[in-house]
């Protein structure tokens, strides 16, 4: 809550970044520290107002706006990630404009910080980038996937790829490795997913007739005795989509470690296989500034690559032996 203060009334004009977004993300942004839940409460109660009216959490700003913020208490803030790790990070970048940042994710970052991890690709990219004025998140990965990850670097660009997400024409593709033999060149899955949480605490997904409508298209690229390659493209977004669609179908994911075959991911690991095999090869999407299309590849991480030089092998360490 740098520059506002914590014992009386703030009137903040609203930026071109703000332009467009809603009010309670662009509280969430402006008072760091502050419970979502106390954010809510402050809008029902009408201690927030722009231009002096009363409005509801989904309210959308405009440049120019005068935000009324009433004197809040902020928790204590985390500290900063060092520079150093985000400029690792650097050497992974694929494509950078005034627009976009084009990020090859490693596979066990968490793209945000939460939930017991204190930072995540987006807050160490900002530290190596004081000066910016904006950098968001265009869409996620799991943690335990790698690949493309884009990142928006003005308000525009980031509404505009929100809203081919939305619309479905982003294209996203991913590679995964399955256990099983999978039959179908092509195959369209549509199963609905359903979100739940755990008596532990752990966020779980479902198939369920209940859930959010889901589709997946799968192509088979190459087969052995008890695994298959396939392409993965999403054609809507829902959270572990590929996982779960793939799990119900009996096909888990190697060495996925929430909806896969245990004993069996103890075996690839002991060859080599130590995460999961889904990785975010290619994401296509209109470009924001030139309005021209722009895809973004990442190869196949060397990990992944070496575990299917092995499955290729004639070797005592093929699929069979696995």
């Amino acid at each position: 809550m740098k520059g506002l203060s914590k014992d009386s009334v703030n009137r903040v004009e609203v930026g071109e970044d703000g332009a467009g977004q809603r009010v309670d993300n662009y509280l969430t942004k402006l008072l760091k520290g502050v419970p979502k839940s106390h954010i809510y409460r402050i809008l029902r109660s009408g201690e927030v107002r722009v231009n002096g009216g009363r409005i509801g959490p989904d309210h959308r700003l405009a440049a120019g706006d005068t935000l009324r913020v009433p004197p809040v208490r902020t928790a204590q803030p985390r500290p900063s990630p060092h520079p150093e790790h985000g400029s690792r990070l650097e050497a992974h970048i694929l494509h950078e404009d005034d627009a976009l940042l084009v990020i090859n994710k490693p596979a066990g970052l968490a793209v945000h910080g939460g939930s017991g991890i204190s930072h995540g690709v987006i807050e160490q990219m900002r530290a190596t980038r004081p000066a910016a004025g904006f950098l968001e998140l265009v869409h996620r990965l799991d943690r335990a996937t790698s690949g493309v990850l884009l990142l928006a670097k003005k308000r525009s660009a980031l509404t505009t790829l929100h809203e081919q997400l939305r619309e479905g024409r982003a294209e996203k593709f991913y590679l995964v490795l399955v256990s099983g033999v999978w039959r179908n060149e092509k195959q369209n899955v549509r199963l609905a997913l359903n979100k739940h949480v755990l008596a532990s605490g752990e966020r779980r997904v479902s198939v369920s007739e209940e859930g959010m409508a889901s589709h997946t298209i799968f192509r088979l690229k190459q087969a052995w005795q008890e695994f298959s390659l396939l392409e993965a493209e999403l054609k809507t977004g829902r959270t572990h989509q590929i996982r779960v669609h793939l799990a119900h179908l009996g096909f888990p994911i190697a060495g996925d470690d929430k909806y896969g075959d245990f004993a069996l991911n103890k075996v690839l690991a002991k060859k080599g296989l130590k995460r999961m095999f889904l990785h975010a090869w290619k994401v296509g999407i209109t470009h924001p500034r030139s309005g021209e299309h722009a895809a973004y590849e990442a190869p196949l991480p060397l990990e992944l690559q070496a575990f299917l030089d092995r499955l290729d092998s004639p070797e005592p360490h093929d699929a069979q032996a696995l």
